[in-house]
């Protein structure tokens, strides 16, 4: 399950690529978004430090967005957020640790059986980029409208 802060910056992160040449303002985003602003906060520097967005201080400063939406995929985000997309501790693929119970992890068909959703489940969210979830959003708005 995403963490409330991994599913903000999301939020965030699409409402920005909608205008991606826009700078933003804090309460404008927390406003659109209905994030807290103090947790607004601490999303944005960590997507500063990050590389995906970057920041302007001063009049028509605010945060931008530092790549293109399509060069944004939620698998970066979420692991940003929420560290492995995995299960199990040994399907990981940055956060690798071995598991205690596991006597031969080379014959486990646990491991390889998680393995197999942890890599459908990255695959399928590198292939979610902003530009496709707001393309997806706009699609999806009217078509309820109709």
């Amino acid at each position: 399950m995403l963490s409330k802060k991994c599913k903000y910056a999301i939020h965030a992160l699409v409402h920005m690529a909608k205008d991606p040449d826009e700078k933003y303002l804090i309460k404008d985003i927390a406003a659109a978004c209905r994030i807290p602003k103090k947790f607004l906060e601490a999303i944005l520097l960590d997507l500063n430090r990050s590389g995906i967005l970057g920041s302007k201080q001063g009049k028509g400063g605010g945060y931008f967005l530092r790549r293109k939406p399509k060069e944004v995929n939620l698998a970066e985000v979420v692991r940003l957020f929420d560290g492995a997309i995995a299960a199990v501790p040994c399907a990981t693929y940055k956060y690798y640790e071995s598991c205690d119970e596991c006597a031969d992890e080379e014959t486990c068909s646990i491991r390889f059986a998680f393995l197999e959703v942890r890599n459908a489940t990255v695959e399928m969210l590198k292939k979610d980029t902003l530009d496709k979830l707001v393309k997806r959003e706009q699609k999806l708005k009217s078509e309820k409208k109709r």
